[in-house]
């Protein structure tokens, strides 16, 4: 109120309500990989954080898909190996096929580098400066060429996502995860769960097995992903050893040798199409081109699913028995049996299981984090719901800094925090049957507070919040009773 020093009127306006707290966003993963270009405009974008909003807008700033390049290989028949790992543009159509929305990509480099953990482990440092993000997804992390750095990368992300930020959960995939466990090569989830330490686990989750999917389709790949020599050679050799008549063998020879030559992309659809027909080989090496590039780890899917479910249920909800789109079925079928180690191993490393189930399509079937022997950090919900409180009434109290430290104050501070907790109460976000018995806040001399903490200039707020749990286990008991007529 000014001083009246002058005769009139004066005008004095009282605030009638408190101020608000904002609930912060909850689905905004940050992706890190290698992408075609990184360009906005004629401004380069190679290692800063970009937000994105549709596959439109990536390609628009980060290129297209990768040229996949592989190799003709002859030991135990012919077959193919991918000779590149880049996968970032892939898990990007599987994020936004399953209910993705907003985003930040970091590029590190293009398809002509090679994947490195140095530079994508260096992509976490600009988001050290970014407010919105509250995922990480690393999803070429397993695609590194050895187990080693993809477990130290992982580890990096847990620690940016529990200790440098504390506002962040990181979506992890298993090394390997396209593996049965029995395979000879090892247990990739008993390797994962020696590799990943035990530092921050409540902020992160893990999901087994990969994916196959339907996002590469027939006409994305052609003999352009191959070897030329290598096939020119392989087919040669198919019809050689044919039964076809000399002047059918002398025609697809013909067509065998324009691989490799200068050709427009009518007349390259065109040869395509007449290999496809001409050769069994042919259609079998595409076959196994759209295989493997469709065999995708699912952590950027599982993100999609987070925002979806964080957009139409909230985030109190967990992200689980619900469905994968562009799924065609699990790398490794797992049973009920088989699950029960993922889901309660004795370390707590909890890993959550991709099934198939009858009638049903493919379900997400876990929602724990990795510290699965802690009560307090159990479920993913749990950790993201606490995580999105404690941001919203961070943000909320920075309206009080320098405010005097006084009951006034804190009548204010009590009743914002207890307006917004009781609006999360009442759509579900918070257990009890009364706000009572949902939350609770508490601040003020002698309560939080002692005259030394005052004469500091520290005002202390405990908030208590019943936050709901995952119905993990149903138990559903049958018993029979007397005939009653």
């Amino acid at each position: 109120m000014c001083a009246m020093k002058t005769p009139g009127v004066y005008i004095v306006e009282k605030n009638a309500f408190p101020n608000s707290v904002v609930e912060v966003a909850t689905a905004v993963p940050a992706f890190i990989g290698y992408t075609e270009r990184a360009l906005n405009g004629s401004k380069s974008l190679l290692g800063k954080p970009w937000r994105v909003t549709s596959m439109a807008e990536f390609r628009s700033f980060f290129g297209e898909a990768p040229r996949a390049r592989f190799s003709i290989s002859k030991e135990g028949g012919v077959s193919v190996q991918r000779t590149d790992r880049f996968s970032l543009y892939y898990q990007m159509l599987l994020f936004y096929a399953n209910g993705g929305g907003p985003c930040y990509v970091v590029s590190v480099g293009s398809y002509a580098d090679e994947l490195d953990k140095t530079k994508l482990e260096e992509g976490l440092v600009p988001l050290l400066k970014e407010q919105e993000p509250t995922m990480v997804v690393v999803p070429e992390a397993v695609c590194l060429p050895n187990a080693e750095d993809c477990y130290a990368l992982q580890q990096a992300m847990l620690k940016h996502c529990g200790y440098d930020m504390q506002s962040r959960f990181a979506v992890l995939d298993v090394y390997g995860g396209y593996k049965d466990r029995k395979d000879p090569d090892g247990d990739c989830v008993a390797a994962f769960r020696e590799a990943i330490g035990s530092s921050f686990l409540d902020y992160g989750a893990v999901y087994y097995p990969w994916l196959n999917t339907s996002i590469v389709q027939e006409n994305e790949i052609d003999f352009n992903n191959l070897d030329t020599a290598e096939l020119k050679t392989a087919l040669t050799e198919e019809i050689t050893g044919s039964t076809l008549p000399e002047d059918k063998k002398t025609q697809a020879q013909s067509y065998i040798d324009q691989l490799g030559t200068d050709m427009d992309s009518v007349a390259s659809t065109t040869l395509h199409k007449v290999l496809t027909q001409l050769s069994p080989l042919y259609r079998e090496l595409m076959k196994e081109m759209r295989s493997a590039l469709n065999l995708l780890p699912v952590s950027a899917g599982l993100a999609g699913v987070y925002t979806m479910v964080d957009n139409t249920k909230g985030v109190w909800k967990a992200p689980a028995n619900t469905s994968l789109a562009t799924a065609v079925s699990p790398a490794v079928n797992i049973s009920h049996e088989e699950q029960e180690d993922l889901n309660v191993p004795l370390s707590g490393k909890a890993v959550n299981a991709i099934r198939t189930f009858t009638g049903e399509g493919i379900k997400v079937w876990g929602a724990r984090t990795l510290d699965g022997n802690s009560l307090d950090w159990r479920y993913i919900n749990v950790r993201r719901t606490m995580i999105m409180l404690e941001e919203s009434i961070k943000n909320a109290a920075r309206a009080y800094v320098f405010d005097p430290n006084t009951a006034n104050t804190w009548v204010s501070v009590r009743s914002m925090i207890a307006n917004f907790l009781n609006g999360i109460w009442k759509r579900g976000g918070l257990a009890g049957a009364t706000p009572d018995d949902a939350y609770s806040v508490h601040v003020g001399l002698g309560e939080t507070m002692t005259p030394e903490d005052i004469l500091e200039g520290i005002m202390r707020v405990t908030v208590l919040v019943a936050v709901s749990r995952p119905a993990e286990f149903i138990e559903i008991t049958f018993q029979q009773q007397m005939q009653k007529s």
